[in-house]
């Protein structure tokens, strides 16, 4: 599947992050100009420049949007992390405030964004442990897709009815030198990367080459519209996971973890959700099969190679 080639100025809200860097150097090596917004107004790894902003209230940054190409918003506060009332508000808050204040932002300038590309998150189905999820599935209950409802119900009300939306809920982004996946490398290398609890909780995954291109699919492509699924055609059980990863990074034994083992270890060792571990989803992105797009890594085994082998 073909789409025109992203060109002009792009500006991605959250750009200094794990997906935010790899689409900022994707659009670079395409030639746009690229405005990466960061609360850290660090020296960026490649050919794009990083402006500071707080994801919160308007500033210098908002005329950098003035007659943009389009507008990707990437913000929000990790979920790696021990889920404290705190944490639950700042996860909640970092995604509602900085979509909110983009929308304040683009009704400010004079040539919006044409197209605004929205992150979500698949964890909005909830945690389903059978049911194979598309996006015309009912949500989920519990703190995760009520977030992502929020956010999507933010965004809504932020994007201007002239804007072409795409908003995208996300899987577990596979790739390396960053994301949720440095964790189970890490228990993987220790031996301890096998079956979680039952291990028929489901891991819906997506390659990170697949994530951005579909970023930069919905910048260019003006057929794309709406929401999406974000993840790979093949989701997995976290059994299957583990077993996949533990052959990728060659490592031969890896022992399992009892269900009251995660709720203890996971907060007090690796300082993170044990819930994140022992439930899961499966998701299939069906909008995206349906219009033929086509993926670099549909296979989990392939994916993991490219990833450790390469």
């Amino acid at each position: 599947m073909n789409w025109p080639t992203p060109t002009g100025r792009i500006v991605i809200a959250g750009g200094t992050g794990f997906l935010g860097t790899h689409l900022a150097r994707r659009l670079s090596e395409l030639g746009c100009e690229v405005i990466a917004l960061g609360r850290h107004a660090t020296p960026p790894p490649g050919k794009w420049r990083i402006v500071q902003w707080d994801a919160r209230s308007l500033g210098d940054w908002v005329t950098h949007l003035d007659g943009a190409a389009a507008l990707v918003n990437l913000v929000g506060r990790s979920v790696d992390c021990i889920k404290t009332p705190d944490h639950y508000d700042e996860i909640l808050r970092s995604r509602v405030e900085a979509t909110r204040v983009l929308g304040q932002a683009v009704r400010k300038i004079a040539a919006p964004p044409p197209v605004w590309v929205q992150m979500s998150t698949a964890h909005i189905y909830g945690d389903p442990p059978e049911v194979v999820c598309d996006e015309s599935a009912a949500f989920g209950y519990g703190m995760a897709p009520f977030v992502g409802q929020a956010w999507e119900a933010e965004y809504e009300k932020a994007k201007l009815e002239s804007q072409r939306g795409v908003v995208l809920r996300t899987s577990f982004v596979v790739g390396r030198g960053g994301g949720a996946i440095s964790r189970l490398e890490l228990i993987t290398r220790l031996g301890l990367g096998g079956t979680v609890a039952s291990g028929t909780q489901g891991m819906s995954w997506i390659h990170i080459a697949d994530m951005t291109r579909l970023m930069e699919r919905g910048i260019a492509d003006p057929n794309m519209s709406g929401v999406y699924i974000a993840s790979a055609p093949g989701p997995v059980s976290n059994r299957e996971f583990m077993k996949a990863l533990r052959k990728a990074m060659r490592v031969p034994i890896g022992l399992p973890a009892f269900g009251w083992m995660v709720r203890i270890g996971a907060p007090l060792l690796m300082r993170t959700d044990p819930e994140l571990a022992l439930y899961g989803r499966y998701v299939v992105p069906q909008r995206l099969l349906d219009e033929g797009h086509e993926f670099l890594f549909a296979d989990l085994d392939a994916a993991l190679v490219d990833l450790y082998h390469q």
